[in-house]
């Protein structure tokens, strides 16, 4: 009998011992709750497979988030032979509204990347549009590859790698769209998914992988995961930005070969420039996390 009480006391004290993972989570929220506004993180470690899950099955406006997996469609239909990254396509700027078809233009000004802009009626690869999307963020850039691949296409895509609530709708600025709540969606789950099938070599092809993930490599805006991260810490990953709303994604590789992914959204930000502070915070969180050991 004395001995089954002291298993017991021992259980229960075992069982009231927060692990490092629950720690991490606990502080991450309380880093959150500095902000008014939803945040979400998924982070997933490829090596221990140590998962932390915050909001993650919640649904955010994409922005431009929604360029990954536009990326990874391309790189699908390349694999298929209904397109090669060489393609010559030219650069316009009227496209159609998914809502009657009619035609509307991208505004410059509201455009991260406006060099594109200067040489309407000119033709640029495909290769040349998808790193521009990615890397820049190009709006412009982005609509051609989305009218050439086509929004429904994507989506499948996505349906196919096991992310089941990404939901691509529509290229950028397509205000008759967004009137009527026709939006890009994501949960941070989804991206978590993508990204870790980008990590690991099994989106298209291995070949593939590589080539997206040099382009991601190249992101010019790094402002949240990689902020606070050490300079020799490389971050594969693409951000979005509208009003209210601050996205970043993607994976971190650790100088020795290990890496995680990463997702930290947010929405109904109400001072973004804290709200990016704080997630920056959390990125650097995780990674002391990831590399306790």
């Amino acid at each position: 009998m004395r001995y089954s009480i002291l298993l017991l006391i021992s259980v229960l004290f075992g069982c009231s011992k927060s692990s490092p993972l629950e720690s991490l989570k606990h502080e991450i929220k309380k880093e959150f709750s500095k902000n008014e506004g939803t945040f979400a993180v998924a982070f997933k470690d490829l090596q221990t497979g140590d998962t932390l899950l915050i909001n993650a099955r919640e649904n955010f406006h994409a922005a431009s988030t929604m360029k990954t997996p536009v990326m990874i469609e391309v790189y699908n239909q390349v694999a298929e032979g209904l397109l090669s990254l060489t393609d010559s396509i030219e650069v316009k700027n009227e496209f159609h509204s998914i809502v009657d078809g009619s035609i509307y233009k991208l505004d410059l000004g509201d455009d991260s990347e406006q060099g594109l802009y200067t040489v309407v009626g000119t033709k640029r690869t495909l290769a040349d549009l998808v790193y521009d999307m990615i890397i820049v963020s190009s709006n412009l850039a982005t609509n051609l590859v989305i009218e050439l691949v086509d929004a429904k296409r994507v989506t499948q895509t996505m349906r196919s790698l096991g992310a089941n609530d990404i939901q691509v709708l529509r290229g950028v600025e397509d205000s008759k769209a967004f009137q009527q709540g026709l939006n890009n969606t994501t949960t941070a789950f989804d991206l978590m998914i993508i990204f870790e099938k980008l990590a690991t070599g099994n989106v298209v092809s291995a070949e593939a992988c590589d080539d997206m993930n040099r382009i991601l490599l190249d992101q010019k805006f790094n402002e949240i995961i990689p902020a606070k991260l050490p300079e020799d810490v490389k971050v594969a990953h693409k951000t979005g930005s509208i009003t209210g709303v601050r996205h970043d994604s993607g994976i971190v590789f650790l100088p020795d070969g290990r890496k995680y992914v990463l997702v930290l959204l947010s929405k109904e930000m109400t001072a973004p420039n804290a709200g990016i502070e704080s997630m920056a915070t959390v990125s650097r969180m995780i990674y002391d996390y990831a590399t306790r050991n």
